[in-house]
This record gives C-alpha cells, structure tokens and sequence, in this order.
C-alpha cells in the first residue's frame, strides 16, 4: 500500500484494488472471473482475465472494445500455456550453469537471466509457483520480486509484429488497462 501511495495513486482505486484482492467488490459482493479470448489485427490471439461484480455488462464491454480495435472473439487458448511466472533479483553476477541446475533441481520448466546477469525469470507449472519461488529464492540466495500464474505463447504460435501493429496493440492494451 505504501508503494501504491508513493506512486500518487487515488485513495478510491487503492480501497478498490484491496477490496477485489479479497475477491469482493467495494459494495461487499463476490467478484466472478470472466475471461475473454480474442483475435486482434495482424493475428495477435490474447486471453483477457479478469474480475467483475456484473459479469453481463464486462463481457459486452470487452466484446465492444475488441470489435473497436478491428478484432473478434473466438477461442485462442490452444495458442497458449497456462504457467507460473516467478522474477528474482541477485546483487551479484549469476552464473548460468549454476542457476540452471538449481532451477531444475526445483522442477521449474523453463527460466531466463536477464542481460544484467543479475535478474532471474523463472517459469513453472501453476500450482508450484509458491514453492519454487521459496526454494529459488533460498537456495540461491535471491531476493523475490513478482509472482504471477500467465498465459505464456506456445513458441510455435509466435509470429514478428510490423511497428504499426504493435502500435495498435499497445493503444488497445492501454484502454483495457484503463477500464478494467
């Protein structure tokens, strides 16, 4: 909360983060989880998740917004895996080798050193994600930093994105982040 202060949040969309966090809305009413798959411009499949009190109202919005940005519903999950997203932090160099027999060791799947040498992404299955965080961050001696369950692209379902479409992407990006 204090980071979300410092970073000149409102009060109201602190309370709200907190309150869905719980998995109510401000008026005390469980959230749903709805998750929209859609077809955007140029190819680019994306799975929306999130959380709503009027489950109705959000699916039409997200359809609105996806129709907007020259897109359309339509199943894209095949296109992905569902894993745990793990990033570390260490004050010194990593070593690669090392790093990658630690990482096995505790059952992750997959995991990148960032071009620093000193940051560490780390791929797992969902249900281990906690666990493997503990274990890395201990036998490794790293400091933690997020930890979330994603949707990451199958490497065979990646394509190179022209400028322009990033471009569209990222304003279609920029609203769902906004509304939703």
């Amino acid at each position: 909360m204090a980071q979300a202060k410092k970073a000149g949040l409102p009060k109201d969309l602190i309370e709200r983060a907190i309150a869905r966090g719980k998995g109510v809305s401000l008026s005390g009413d469980p959230l749903q989880t709805l998750t929209v798959e859609a077809m955007l411009p140029a190819s680019v499949s994306t799975i929306i998740e999130c959380q709503t009190d009027n489950k109705k109202r959000t699916l039409e919005d997200l359809r609105l917004l996806v129709k907007e940005a020259g897109g359309m519903v339509t199943p894209t999950s095949h296109l992905f895996d569902r894993r745990g997203h793990i990033n570390l932090a260490s004050e010194h160099e990593l070593e690669e080798e090392k790093v990658m027999d630690q990482v096995l060791e505790a059952g992750a799947v997959d995991m990148d050193i960032g071009e620093d040498k000193k940051s560490l992404s780390v791929y797992t299955e969902p249900n281990e994600t906690a666990s493997i965080a503990h274990s890395l961050s201990s036998s490794l001696n790293l400091t933690r930093g997020s930890s979330e369950i994603v949707w990451v692209a199958r490497p065979d379902s990646v394509i190179k994105m022209e400028v322009v479409d990033e471009e569209r992407r990222q304003a279609l990006h920029e609203v769902l982040s906004s509304k939703f």
